[in-house]
């Protein structure tokens, strides 16, 4: 779940270092046909020994691969199911069996996975908990709000908009739902120095300056049909996660959001909450009370 700044910014030297005006004029116009392997994810179950099982989907975020299922994640995965919780790993890009790029990841394919998962005996099918951070939160609020299976959301140092792929153009969606892209915020040139900088934070505080496409883009977390924890960090250089977590608790607050919503903002940087699993923790056992009574 730690940000891949490394790929961000090579992106944005390649672009700064290779386009012309009119050159980057046609790359960033022409949309692309749908990635290779489009809708395919890497999945792997975890069950403990019991029945009844919560399911736990674990999302990671913009580095790619499945870092739920490896392990450096093993601990934490298996506090899980000592608890009791099945867990499932999702890789949805940059692995064997999924899209190389963070590029138009089909919401279909994800809970496909998850549906097919929660067809084992021992999960309760009823109780589906999906927790992602950074893009992976994004997605993970995203996914919820189009599938009402999800009852309970963890969105870690999350984003409050569908914000663009991670490409050379960066000229499409981060997700789509049956082979059409969502509306997503778009990279202004204004963001380039500050990208070519590595001021990440900046450069999203830049695309976050378009108003109409941030309500355009913006997550309908009102929609899910479950409780929300969001878990941001006060100090994030990724992108103002607790200005974003606290603007969706308004959005629901407005909405009359009927479920339990947390924030707790962690004092530090993009990664410190990842140090508070025991909030995730004590929110799931609440909110399953919560669903179950």
């Amino acid at each position: 779940m730690k940000p891949s700044i490394k790929r961000i910014i090579q992106i944005a030297l390649s672009i700064a270092s290779i386009c012309s005006l009119a050159a980057c004029s046609l790359v960033f116009s022409t949309k692309p046909p749908l990635p290779e392997r489009h809708g395919h994810v890497s999945s792997k179950l975890f069950m403990g020994t019991g029945n009844n099982q919560t399911l736990i989907v674990g999302l990671g975020g913009s580095e790619g691969g499945n870092p739920w299922a490896s392990d450096h994640w093993k601990s934490q995965r298996d506090r899980f199911i000592a608890q009791g919780y099945a867990f499932l790993a999702i890789g949805y890009f940059g692995t064997k069996e999924s899209p190389q790029q963070l590029d138009r990841i089909a919401l279909e394919g994800i809970h496909n996975a998850v549906m097919a998962a929660a067809k084992d005996a021992r999960i309760n099918s009823a109780q589906i908990v999906v927790m992602g951070g950074s893009k992976g939160a994004e997605l993970a609020l995203t996914l919820a709000s189009y599938y009402p299976e999800y009852t309970t959301v963890i969105a870690i140092v999350p984003g409050s908009a569908v914000f663009p792929s991670l490409t050379l153009a960066m000229n499409t969606s981060s997700f789509s739902y049956q082979n059409q892209e969502l509306p997503f915020v778009p990279v202004p040139w204004s963001a380039t120095p500050a990208l070519i900088k590595r001021d990440l934070r900046t450069a999203f505080e830049k695309m976050m300056e378009n108003k109409p496409a941030m309500n355009e883009a913006a997550i309908k977390v009102e929609n899910i049909h479950g409780s929300i924890l969001f878990l941001s960090a006060t100090h994030d250089e990724m992108w103002p996660s607790s200005e974003m977590s606290e603007q969706m608790v308004q959005r629901l607050k407005s909405k009359g959001f009927a479920y339990k919503v947390a924030h707790v903002a962690i004092a530090g940087s993009h990664t410190d909450p990842l140090k508070h699993f025991n909030i995730i923790e004590d929110f799931l056992v609440s909110t399953i009370k919560q669903h179950t009574n």
